[in-house]
């Protein structure tokens, strides 16, 4: 991969993760209401789930999806209600001293699995293999994946500080429950590329 490539891509990784989206949603909510330390492993799961993904697409998982169509309305369908899971799970989130007791993050496996089912996930997987690794070679699609476990931990590492930081203005209950409630709709907003994709 040249210089000038790479340096593209980084930049092209860095602004696809950043960005707002279901992981960096779900992150800053998980912030607020868990705190730093107990994220650390959902944060660990997008960070490597998201670049195995990435590897796993560029080497040709994409044909079983080629050679079985139905599979994309199968993927589609299980998208769709499991980010409204989440949402309904953020939206009736409690407390943070309730949480601490009866709450749990989302695991470094539920995390990384989650990326399976996100359709913003698999729109950047597509994009960055079809873009940076177009010879789909082993060596190409490993500099991408590569690159997205680096950009990742900022990304994961911001949006959770960012949830935190929250927590100072979200000590009084009805604040975090209307901070839970815009989290779980702009969650849920997420869908709207998936349900009305654009003509």
């Amino acid at each position: 991969m040249t210089h000038d490539l790479l340096i593209a891509l980084t930049g092209f990784a860095f602004v696809t993760v950043i960005t707002p989206g279901p992981n960096n949603l779900m992150l800053m909510s998980s912030g607020a209401n868990f705190g730093f330390r107990r994220t650390v492993p959902h944060m660990l799961g997008i960070g490597l789930g998201f670049p195995t993904m990435v590897f796993l697409v560029g080497i040709g998982v994409m044909q079983v999806f080629d050679l079985w169509p139905l599979s994309y309305v199968i993927l589609k369908i299980v998208s769709v209600v499991y980010l409204l899971y989440l949402a309904w799970k953020i939206a009736h989130a409690a407390p943070p001293k309730q949480t601490e007791a009866e709450g749990r993050p989302l695991t470094f496996l539920q995390s990384a699995a989650f990326q399976w089912v996100n359709p913003k996930a698999w729109s950047m997987a597509l994009s960055a293999v079809t873009l940076y690794a177009t010879g789909r070679d082993l060596v190409a699609v490993l500099w991408v994946a590569g690159i997205y476990v680096l950009v990742s931990g900022l990304s994961t590492t911001g949006w959770t500080v960012l949830g935190q930081q929250l927590r100072r203005f979200l000590k009084s209950p009805a604040r975090l429950r209307a901070f839970n409630w815009i989290m779980a709709g702009l969650l849920v907003t997420t869908l709207i590329p998936v349900l009305f994709p654009a003509q």
